[in-house]
């Protein structure tokens, strides 16, 4: 227990020294150059977003944001199982679906953006470049994980006589969700960075990319830098809360 709550400290240390020095290079930096429209000190930035979460609107945007990403997200997770699991049933499908995955996951995400805003409202551009970059990552893994279930489960399963649905809850489930869970990991981050660069380029109201959009045009750089905080914070804190839910997941696992 002792050992345990060392590494924890040492860990929270090397941390905090890897923050302080890249804080300090960041102020060096502003320092030298000495112009704060092009790089603000960190004191100013920490003021800006002082005033920013302090602002009247804030907890608006940051819900509304939110919500098209966590909208995009699910959505791309579903549509990328569903279609991993349809294709697993058919050759035919697979081979009319898996080409067009590619596609998607190989163009650029800006060009997506530009041609969404052509055919839908500004407001439902975050959500559909969300799910448009999460489908492709969960389709890969879930069709992975389907293709690497043990045939001999599947033969005990299928000596048993298990009906579908046990063999889908007993086997295939337990197979697929680790490759799941590490596609929705890296999906999280990706859709929360897509969705912000989506509201960046659409401007929908009372979004985060909106408002990272008007401080670079207003030549608010300590405000972009404060957006641009908050929006690492929330990304790190996504991650952090995948890795806490994945980790639960596998505790009964390991019980059982």
């Amino acid at each position: 227990m002792i050992s345990i709550m060392r590494q924890s400290k040492y860990k929270y240390l090397i941390g905090l020294s890897v923050l302080l020095f890249w804080l300090a290079i960041w102020a060096a930096a502003a320092l030298k150059v000495n112009q704060e429209l092009l790089i603000p000190s960190p004191w100013v930035v920490a003021r800006h977003l002082y005033n920013i979460v302090r602002g009247p609107e804030f907890f608006k945007v940051i819900a509304t944001s939110l919500l098209r990403v966590l909208g995009g997200f699910v959505s791309g997770c579903l549509t990328g199982v569903l279609l991993a699991v349809l294709c697993s049933l058919s050759g035919a499908l697979n081979a009319l679906i898996y080409p067009a995955v590619r596609i998607i996951s190989s163009i650029p995400v800006t060009s997506f953006i530009i041609l969404i805003m052509l055919w839908i409202p500004y407001t439902y551009v975050p959500v559909f470049i969300a799910a448009l970059l999460v489908t492709p990552i969960v389709f890969g893994n879930v069709s992975t994980g389907i293709k690497e279930t043990d045939q001999s489960l599947l033969e005990v399963a299928k000596m048993y006589r298990f009906t579908r649905g046990k063999t889908l809850k007993y086997v295939y489930i337990p197979s697929v969700l680790p490759y799941f869970f590490s596609s929705a990991l890296t999906a999280l981050g990706l859709a929360w960075k897509a969705g912000i660069a989506a509201e960046v380029l659409a401007l929908p109201k009372k979004a985060i990319g909106a408002n990272m959009y008007y401080s670079k045009l207003y030549l608010e750089t300590a405000d972009l830098f404060a957006w641009t905080v908050i929006v690492i914070l929330f990304s790190f804190m996504f991650e952090k809360l995948m890795q806490h839910f994945m980790k639960k997941q596998k505790k009964p696992e390991a019980a059982s």
